[in-house]
């Protein structure tokens, strides 16, 4: 059956001096059907940051629009695009005073599925439903953590250490880049990517419960309000990008002998 997808971006530059997320959804000039959806959160003082997340979004979408999008190649398609912004960023820290760095979340509508991939703290949540199927795994300090069994997801949220990056774009270390995939698409899959400065104020079932009941674009409304009421005048940069999968009938040719004749 076919399905199209409706999707929001939203943001709002927090109580920052500066807007340092950059997000960014594209079609593709040739697969129909296919679309890039990127968040970046860039770090790195005043315009660093920005520059870093920028160079996220137009690797990436130079990446996607310049492959055919074949159905085996997807994966090296997105870590390509985070490598190649990984590098360009590298550059522009070794021919300025600058010390840029960014988070990376890219996910690719294709073939009746969708693939992402992720380096840092911005996530990725798939939602069916409104229950959450998966969410990508933050690759910071507290998180190791919580995987290694030392603190629940509740403690990691408070520990002073949170904000704390092991891995991320720019570092002198290669990116941590990990993959996830919904494969097929299903009548009421969501996903949503976003910067930390959404996901902090959110519990999962919150996100879902939004995504499921409201339309892409009044979620994200929702999303940036509750963020920024939440923060209570310390907030950061707050990015999102929703998509929702929703299936359409499909037409069928009427048959010629109940098409109703010409009227004389």
């Amino acid at each position: 059956m076919p399905f199209i997808i409706e999707t929001c971006t939203a943001q709002h530059i927090g109580d920052r001096d500066e807007q340092q997320d950059r997000v960014g959804l594209f079609a593709h000039p040739i697969r129909k059907g296919a679309l890039l959806a990127v968040v970046a959160d860039g770090m790195g003082g005043h315009t660093g940051g920005a520059l870093a997340a920028e160079q996220v979004v137009h690797s990436a979408r130079t990446n996607f629009v310049s492959n055919p999008l074949e159905a085996g190649e997807i994966r090296d398609i997105l870590a390509s695009s985070i490598n190649d912004a990984h590098a360009a960023i590298r550059l522009a820290h070794l021919t300025s005073e600058q010390e840029p760095h960014s988070t990376a979340c890219l996910l690719i509508v294709h073939h009746g599925k969708a693939d992402w991939a992720h380096c840092g703290d911005s996530r990725v949540y798939h939602f069916r439903a409104g229950a959450l199927v998966s969410k990508t795994w933050d690759h910071s300090h507290v998180m190791n953590l919580v995987r290694q069994g030392y603190l629940t997801e509740a403690q990691a949220a408070e520990h002073p250490q949170k904000n704390l990056l092991i891995s991320c774009l720019g570092d002198e270390s290669p990116p941590q880049i990990e993959f996830g995939s919904a494969d097929p698409l299903a009548e009421g899959d969501s996903f949503l990517l976003c910067s930390d400065g959404l996901w902090a104020y959110f519990s999962d079932q919150e996100l879902g419960q939004l995504l499921s009941e409201l339309p892409p674009r009044e979620a994200a409304e929702r999303l940036i309000q509750g963020a920024r009421e939440r923060a209570a005048g310390r907030g950061d940069n707050v990015s999102c990008i929703v998509l929702r999968v929703k299936y359409v009938a499909e037409e069928r040719p009427v048959p010629p002998w109940r098409r109703t004749p010409p009227k004389e």
